[in-house]
């Protein structure tokens, strides 16, 4: 089956969406919806040994390989369908449809499972539908996945959030979020309503000390850094486009990982992805001597026959 709808197609429903113009982009997105499930029903069936995805670039289909260590064949499909559903997720929720917003943006997670603005877009329809727990654990999941200090400090933002709720309720975990997402993004107007709130509310709470909060922190099972598994991943991708000649795209992604875990951490992620890069390379050197040894000594033999 012939795939039914092009980039230019969902770009041309986005524009209507840009102006605002609802009662044309709605439909324009819901028929392309349509046609996208029936190509998917179709095409893109998930296998045991294969699955397909969206994923908007080389690093975020090798940082899913690491985080979620998924064995199978991962196809990349032609068309965003990751965005074709945001956009319907967003026609929905200007309309204050949250629920069709939700489903509609659980398909784009599903798509691109690394774009963590979709997980904390769809994190804050499930609070909107009242359902925290929700709401708590997109949150969290974030912070494995998340490849910029701003999603990171929005992602602990909200569980700080969560931790100040009466029936989960937290102090020290809460300032503990605070403190991270300040680090991660200090300027951001989440960290600083959450900054303002914990201080307003709980004055104390700033005279914990940060291995007491960071210690509460560990103890509810949330991580107090940014996954090295992404910064890894961002490093090994800029490593590669250095190598292509592309040193703009190498230089953001490595100030990318340098913001999300720090100047120190990132040097060391650097070095060592260079030296595995050498010892890769050197065996790859050597099989590629032996090989040309065994000829050889291959060819020898035949002469002196």
């Amino acid at each position: 089956m012939d795939l039914p709808i092009s980039l230019e197609d969902i770009t041309y429903a986005e524009n209507y969406l840009a102006q605002g113009d609802l009662a044309t982009a709605t439909p324009l997105l819901e028929r392309l919806v349509e046609l996208a499930e029936e190509y998917i029903d179709a095409e893109c069936k998930t296998e045991e040994k294969r699955q397909y995805f969206s994923f908007d670039s080389k690093f975020e289909r090798l940082a899913y390989r690491r985080v979620e260590k998924d064995p199978r064949e991962l196809v990349q499909v032609e068309v965003p369908f990751d965005r074709l559903y945001s956009d319907m997720a967003f026609a929905y929720i200007r309309q204050q449809d949250y629920v069709s917003a939700r489903n509609a943006l659980m398909q784009a997670v599903r798509w691109d499972p690394m774009n963590c603005n979709y997980r904390l877009d769809l994190a804050e329809l499930f609070r909107a539908l009242e359902d925290k727990q929700e709401w708590a654990s997109l949150s969290f999941s974030v912070l494995e996945r998340s490849s910029d200090g701003k999603c990171a400090a929005r992602a602990y933002t909200n569980l700080g959030q969560y931790f100040l709720e009466p029936e989960t309720e937290n102090i020290s975990a809460a300032v503990g979020c605070a403190r991270l997402a300040l680090r991660l993004a200090p300027n951001d107007a989440h960290t600083t309503r959450l900054l303002n709130k914990i201080h307003t509310t709980y004055p104390d709470a700033a005279d914990e000390s940060d291995d007491h909060v960071m210690g509460e922190l560990a103890l509810q099972g949330v991580p107090t850094s940014p996954s090295a598994e992404i910064a890894i991943c961002l490093i090994m991708c800029a490593t590669d486009a250095a190598s292509d000649g592309d040193k703009q795209e190498a230089t953001r992604l490595t100030v990318r990982a340098r913001d999300l875990v720090g100047e120190e951490a990132c040097a060391a992620i650097i070095k060592l992805v260079r030296e595995s890069d050498a010892e890769l390379n050197a065996e790859r050197k050597a099989k590629r001597e032996a090989a040309g040894s065994n000829a050889d000594d291959v060819k020898e033999a035949g002469d002196a026959q």
